[in-house]
């Protein structure tokens, strides 16, 4: 990887590092509502475009998701005093950064029971069993439901052997590469994601709730989509969009149609910030497979909600049968809609040279250290 990219990456987190201050600082200053959204709007403008300004799959696609996507939205709520970002109205400055910046989702804690003299507890972030918030209270965290470091090493050493595969893609059938990329995906995003919370973690004592939950054992799409993949999407895309189409249609259509209608514009957000990233990593005109294939995830994800209040429970599949049908469907949907923009924007080549590129780094770094070592 070139030292120019280097020198781009340390620019562009330079600039989200001030914007974010700035948005800190107005968060202090401005009431919640439309004053803050104006003075928010030229940061989400900014944080649409800084991703251009890298050129690597990795770098670039992942500043995309964790700025132009994540935290946009994150400062769009933020505006209105909703988010995680208002979770505490007395956030710290580095605790603002982090929230904004990475996906992480801070543990809560229950509501306690009213104090004697009427006051309750507010909802707080777990940070330890020793520590005590600003007012000398208790905090009291429970433990987080985080892997082991077993099963993120196992994770690890198979991403490893992905990537080894590559040098041999020519010899390998194309639909069994793209199978391939369904675990590179996958096993890349846990161990990041990981990896970011667990820096966090240390560096702030925060407990983070987990960002996967084995997706792999989803039994149905409302499972996989809601409960188990990619969990910090999950709860922005709540407040930005299913909510709020929920609330503006209810009244109009009913509750049944109300839901439908807000899963599906759900749907089509996500589509259109997945369509965003690919275009940051590729800089191609969309093809719009993208979206289709989440509109239609979004149709079949109604579908499958109906039909299970309308079976009530009488009749289903084994579990077994449901996780099959269900990844096979994922899986198979990938490969005809959401995999061939990554040939378009040549995204997988591009990534194979910087895995490339950083092995034969790490074999100079080795050489050089090797004499220095053995004296």
């Amino acid at each position: 990887m070139e030292d120019g990219e280097m020198h781009n990456v340390m620019k562009v987190w330079l600039s989200i590092s001030v914007s974010l201050t700035y948005c800190y600082i107005i968060g202090k200053m401005s009431p919640k509502g439309f004053i803050r959204l104006l003075c928010v709007l030229p940061v989400v403008f900014l944080f649409l475009v800084l991703p251009l300004q890298l050129t690597s799959v990795h770098f670039g696609g992942m500043t995309s998701f964790l700025i132009a996507w994540l935290a946009n939205f994150k400062l769009l709520l933020f505006a209105f005093g909703k988010g995680p970002l208002c979770l505490d109205p007395e956030i710290s400055f580095g605790r603002f950064i982090c929230v904004a910046c990475f996906p992480i989702k801070i543990t809560q804690i229950p509501p306690r029971k009213p104090y004697q003299n009427g006051h309750s507890h507010e909802n707080r972030a777990q940070i330890s069993h020793s520590k005590n918030d600003q007012h000398g209270r208790k905090i009291v965290s429970k433990k987080g439901n985080h892997k082991s470091f077993l099963n993120y090493a196992t994770k690890g050493l198979l991403l490893a052997m992905l990537i080894a595969t590559y040098d041999h893609t020519d010899s390998i059938h194309p639909k069994i590469m793209w199978l391939l990329y369904c675990f590179h995906i996958y096993f890349f995003l846990e161990i990041f994601l990981a990896m970011v919370a667990y820096m966090v973690r240390i560096l702030s004592g925060l407990e983070l709730e987990p960002q996967f939950n084995d997706p792999y054992l989803s039994t149905s799409l409302q499972d996989f989509w809601g409960r188990r993949w990619n969990l910090m999407v999950t709860s922005i895309l709540r407040p930005i969009a299913y909510e709020p189409i929920f609330n503006t249609c209810k009244n109009l259509i009913g509750v049944k149609l109300a839901q439908g209608m807000a899963i599906l514009g759900t749907f089509v957000v996500s589509a259109l910030m997945h369509e965003l990233i690919f275009y940051h990593l590729g800089r191609v005109r969309p093809t719009w497979e993208i979206t289709w294939f989440f509109l239609l995830h979004g149709v079949c994800l109604t579908v499958e909600i109906a039909l299970k209040k309308a079976v009530n429970g009488r009749w289903q599949f084994p579990r077994p049968m449901q996780t099959i049908l269900t990844i096979g469907f994922v899986i198979a949907t990938g490969f005809w809609l959401f995999f061939p923009p990554f040939v378009v924007c040549k995204a997988v080549d591009r990534a194979i040279e910087e895995y490339a590129a950083v092995r034969e780094y790490l074999k100079k770094a080795a050489r050089a250290i090797s004499p220095w070592l053995f004296q």
